[in-house]
């Protein structure tokens, strides 16, 4: 018989590492039959143990749906890069030298991505750690991620200069206009800046609930700000549509992430052939960091009043090579 097989009340049995019996075939079957039921049964299992197996079920999972919409997007870019390598090991025999080894390669290309992979990774494990026997994959032993350093990476330091931030709203359309200028008068991160509503204008000023540090505000309106919403008002929709959302689509949906990258990358190409002697290189995050700087007042003035959502005057220090 081969290994681990034995016989039941009705049928042949495959008892796997967890002691769970398969039901193989009838006790009336020929060895070869048996032989054969096995090595399938041997096969589904190693199929089942592993971190592609665990990956899936973490990403079909309530956790998971329960992330940011970006979130998720990410997860599955990064599942993409780290399946190829570790997706068909068993999770228990993926250990902290494995992960080491894998954010050196990787680290030669984009350190900055390697941290973000061995996040993921170390996300799936401990979702699966803390699911033990629960998870048809068997159980999680370990978080091999755990102890692993990672990159150190490099805070940016660049300043939007008012010559180079005016070369991109001179040829940018309506809708990236608005967007521009909510995210550098309201210092606002590009996703609450995406998700803003209309029911967030107030008569104080536009309410903004941060995505990431869940900080609550009022950006008090200034002449500047109540010309870009007035902007964003005359953004195009079809017949008949309304939308919810401040930046909107014609169909009134939000943009996606992707959707509003790809007109922010035509615009600073468009900019830099109209500019060629400016340095169009700046991201869309760069210009919450511009807003910041250009506000006045003293360091601690701008960190205990202006943008809480900011935790440490450290961190504020990062996002910006011009505070005053």
């Amino acid at each position: 018989m081969p290994p681990r097989v034995y016989q039941g009340k009705a049928a042949y049995e495959f008892r796997n590492k967890d002691n769970k019996a398969i039901r193989l075939c009838a006790l009336d079957a020929p060895r070869s039959a048996v032989w054969l039921a096995y090595e399938k049964a041997v096969g589904d299992e190693k199929e089942r143990n592993t971190f592609q197996a665990l990956t899936e079920q973490f990403m079909t999972s309530p956790d998971f749906m329960d992330l940011a919409v970006e979130t998720r997007k990410d997860y599955t870019k990064y599942s993409g890069k780290v399946l190829p390598v570790f997706g068909k090991i068993d999770p228990d025999k993926i250990k902290p030298e494995h992960i080491r080894r894998y954010m050196d390669q990787r680290g030669l290309s984009s350190r900055t991505q390697a941290n973000r992979e061995k996040s993921f990774m170390s996300r799936v494990f401990r979702w699966g750690y803390e699911r033990g026997f629960s998870c048809s994959v068997g159980y999680v032993q370990r978080n091999p991620c755990q102890g692993v350093k990672q990159f150190k990476e490099k805070a940016r330091e660049r300043y939007i200069t008012d010559e180079e931030y005016q070369a991109v709203y001179e040829v940018s359309p309506d809708v990236v206009r608005v967007a521009m200028e909510i995210a550098y008068l309201c210092v606002a991160r590009q996703s609450d800046v995406l998700s803003l509503q209309k029911d967030q204008l107030f008569d104080s000023g536009i309410y903004i609930r941060q995505g990431k540090t869940g900080v609550k505000q009022i950006k008090a309106w200034s002449p500047r700000l109540q010309k870009a919403i007035a902007l964003a008002r005359s953004l195009p929709l079809k017949t008949g549509i309304s939308s919810l959302f401040v930046i909107h689509q014609t169909t009134g949906g939000k943009y996606t992430r992707d959707g509003f990258n790809s007109r922010w990358r035509d615009v600073k190409a468009a900019a830099q052939e109209k500019y060629p002697h400016l340095q169009i290189d700046f991201t869309f995050h760069d210009l919450k960091a511009k807003g910041i700087s250009d506000l006045e007042g003293s360091l601690e003035e701008k960190h205990s009043k202006q943008f809480p959502g900011i935790r440490t005057r450290d961190r504020q220090q990062h996002m910006t090579g011009k505070l005053k």
